[in-house]
């Protein structure tokens, strides 16, 4: 079994300062993957921009900013995945 990186008493903490009046160990294991998954993920990040600008040891504060979803980004379907243009005959719709 792998160290914990979060406490479990914190995450349970966490959950009832969110407003959890009543919390499963369950609710409290799932919670912490998430955060170990989570915290990998920014870590990874904050790692490659701190290469790029030429520091090979040292995360600045402005690394993990930078791994923040910008406020004006807008998720579009990749175009694999959005439905096709309909291809109704207009001719049929002016008879209706």
């Amino acid at each position: 079994m792998s160290e914990r990186r979060f406490s479990l008493y914190d995450v349970e903490q966490f959950l009832r300062e969110a407003g959890a009046e009543k919390v499963t160990e369950d609710a409290v294991l799932n919670l912490e993957r998430e955060l170990e998954k989570l915290s990998d993920k920014i870590a990874s990040k904050a790692i490659r921009y701190a290469a790029h600008a030429g520091r090979k040891k040292l995360i600045r504060r402005e690394d993990i900013l930078l791994t923040r979803p910008s406020p004006n980004y807008i998720y579009r379907r990749p175009a694999t995945l959005r439905p096709k243009a309909s291809t109704t005959n207009i001719a049929s719709i002016a008879q209706r």
